[in-house]
């Protein structure tokens, strides 16, 4: 049998099904998996163009970050210790007036997909300005990438009305519609930042594109309490009378819920994104993603961006979410491991309509592989490894990455990323943006 790459290690985890293979293989040809088999039998039957071992490693599939603003990671640290208005009111959203443009958007994302890709993550959804260019990074870097057309009731550099913002993102969608990495989704920022007009107006290209519609959605009781105020309906009710609750929505946040609301995204088959490190630190509240999960609701997991977390490592965040969902509910048995990996790789897929091709490794699914090395001390001995990648393991264990078979990390390096250059422009935009340079 004939094989571009062959992989052996001590630790398979496909996600699906849920299980663990010890001494396992995976072997891929034409940037998808072919096969998963026992090493021997791969030992003996496959010819590989190239063959890895790795002794002492786990192979899961590539991590699916959900939601971030990548271009926010040259925000990263700006305004700290803040709720969530005040510091996109009187920091975020004055820094993006003045510097959110093409230039910053592309190092701001390449910034992005170098940390991600040296923590794991094969795939993003992406919501920010230019969304065109944080595409066109993504495909030249080699990661999958859903990209947000945004929508907002304010002008800004990407658009100056409604009109322009539909505009703009009929053609990014466009751009990409046969890309092989590269998707698109609308991303109307939030409730109380799009109005009804431009909401129903979204709904109907929605569906008549066949793109899913990524929103901050009850982030906050502020929020909550404003939606009441200006239309007499909670956000949820509101987006509900509009048509926009239904399984292309993808409602990120949603830290505060009653229990109709549950029901009602049960029933509509909406999907949601838990950004647990996020909520944390703005004090937003608490996703009770256990009770979503056990509601029949398909919850992913994000990182938000790299302003309001301050990473983009979702193996950090896997065990954010499993500690904070058994503090939250007094029960040790909320969230367990294998669910909170299930929620950064298939569950992800699923957000993004992508599970047919990624989220788990499964022959016939695109290579998209991450090999986490257990052999350290941080992580020995190893009696479950699910148990040691959420509770034990961190992002500087990941050793190497591929999406749909080709290598973006090796032994930690990159290899579709100048990382210096990187470094360099990071460098340069923290002098700009703090006044020293113009």
């Amino acid at each position: 049998m004939q094989a571009d790459l062959v992989i052996h290690a001590d630790w398979v985890v496909p996600v699906e099904p849920s299980l663990v293979l010890e001494q396992h293989s995976v072997v891929v040809a034409e940037g998808r998996i072919t096969a998963i088999a026992p090493r021997e039998a791969a030992e003996r039957q496959i010819e590989a163009r190239e063959t890895v071992h790795l002794p002492g490693h786990c192979l899961i599939p590539g991590l699916i970050n959900a939601h971030t603003h990548s271009a926010m990671s040259l925000f990263r640290g700006l305004a700290d210790d803040l709720p969530l208005m005040n510091w996109l009111s009187e920091h975020i959203w004055p820094a993006e007036a003045r510097w959110a443009h093409e230039e910053f958007v592309a190092d701001g994302s390449r910034l992005a997909m170098a940390e991600m890709i040296r923590s794991g993550t094969t795939c993003f959804n992406d919501m920010y300005f230019f969304p065109d260019v944080t595409g066109r990074v993504a495909a030249q870097t080699g990661m999958r990438a859903t990209v947000g057309l945004i929508l907002i009731d304010f002008p800004s550099a990407w658009a100056a009305d409604a009109d322009e913002y539909f505009d703009k993102g009929v053609a990014v969608h466009d751009q990409f519609r046969n890309d092989p990495l590269v998707r698109t989704a609308f991303a109307p920022h939030a409730p109380y930042s799009v109005g009804d007009a431009p909401l129903r107006r979204l709904a109907k290209l929605a569906n008549e594109l066949d793109v899913p519609i990524h929103m901050h959605l009850h982030e906050t009781l502020a929020e909550v309490r404003g939606g009441i105020e200006q239309s007499g309906q909670r956000p949820i009710e509101r987006l509900h009378r509009l048509d926009l609750v239904n399984p292309g929505l993808i409602a990120v946040h949603m830290t505060q819920l009653e229990a109709q609301e549950i029901g009602l995204f049960a029933d509509s088959g909406a999907q949601v994104v838990h950004c647990p490190e996020s909520n944390l630190k703005l004090a937003s509240g608490h996703c009770p993603a256990a009770r979503l999960l056990d509601a029949g609701i398909n919850v992913a997991l994000g990182t938000d961006g790299a302003a309001s977390n301050n990473d983009l490592d979702m193996l950090g965040e896997l065990q954010t979410a499993a500690l904070q969902a058994k503090g939250h509910s007094g029960n040790a048995c909320a969230l367990p491991a294998d669910t909170a990996l299930r929620m950064a790789t298939i569950n992800g897929a699923k957000a993004l309509g992508m599970e047919a091709s990624t989220g788990s490794l499964t022959a016939g699914k695109s290579a998209d592989i991450v090999a986490v090395d257990l052999f350290q001390p941080e992580t020995q001995p190893v009696f479950n490894p699910v148990s040691q990648l959420v509770y034990a393991a961190g992002r500087e264990q990941v050793r190497h990455v591929w999406v749909a078979g080709r290598r973006l990390l090796n032994n930690r390096e990159l290899t579709t990323i100048d990382l210096p250059q990187v470094l360099g422009r990071a460098a340069a935009w923290r002098e700009r943006i703090a006044g020293k340079t113009t």
